[in-house]
């Protein structure tokens, strides 16, 4: 295995280890047994390998072949059940490590897409999928909304910019430096919108109004363009 092909396979198990410890700490939120915190570990861990591998349909899911990488999801399931996260420690190193693994599995994804001569949009399909799946997954399952559909910081966006660089440097010919600037523009968009707040705009916020005067059949209706948030008094019209 080449150094390259090393380091994606170090980040990547990072990647299952972290977000399975993230599953965990859901698990713990809504006061789940060691069964709970095992099966969100595993959504969140390798939610998102298994639905690309099972959408292109080229073999089994490499969860399920490499051993390692359920050994690492279990391993997460373990540390949220066991030990207390949340302190110093680990606010201060899991932003790296998740979006080191974002942009990875991001990378990935979409490469193994165009490998199989599949085109670029599957790829930025794909590519995004193989990074959201799990914490979607991990979210369904406990009837949360999904984190990636609002009230976060660039998270899918950041997928699919990783994906669609990818893409760009693979129908150049430059297949091996698309993964290394794929994986850096990922994982760099992902913690400069941490770090900045950037979320996506929500749209526009409509007030409507009806009224009716004496002698009228039909309702006036008026409608009214509010600023972010208005509508709904929580000042915040972006996610």
């Amino acid at each position: 295995m080449s150094t390259i092909g090393e380091l994606f396979a170090v980040i990547d198990l990072a990647g299952v280890l972290t977000n399975a410890i993230l599953g965990g700490i859901v698990a713990r939120d809504e006061r789940m047994d060691p069964i709970g915190f095992l099966t969100l570990a595993l959504l969140s861990g390798l939610g998102g390998g298994i639905i690309r591998d099972t959408l292109l349909q080229h073999g089994p899911p490499v969860a399920l072949t490499d051993f390692r990488y359920a050994l690492c999801a279990v391993i997460g399931a373990a540390i949220a059940f066991l030990m207390p996260i949340g302190g110093r420690g680990w606010r201060a190193v899991f932003p790296y490590v998740d979006a080191l693994a974002l942009g990875c599995w991001a990378t990935a994804g979409a490469q193994k897409t165009l490998a199989l001569g599949l085109g670029w949009v599957p790829a930025l399909l794909l590519g995004t999928i193989t990074a959201v799946g799990g914490g979607a997954l991990r979210d369904i399952t406990t009837h949360r909304v999904p984190q990636i559909f609002g009230g976060t910081t660039l998270y899918a966006t950041s997928a699919l910019a990783a994906s669609a660089v990818v893409a760009g440097f693979w129908y150049a010919g430059l297949a091996q430096t698309g993964v290394l600037v794929g994986t850096t523009v990922g994982a760099g968009l992902c913690l400069i919108s941490r770090r900045r707040g950037w979320q996506l705009w929500s749209g526009l916020s409509w007030e409507y109004s009806f009224t009716r005067k004496p002698g009228q059949r039909l309702p006036h209706v008026s409608v009214r363009m509010l600023r972010d948030g208005a509508a709904d008094g929580t000042g915040d019209g972006q996610r």
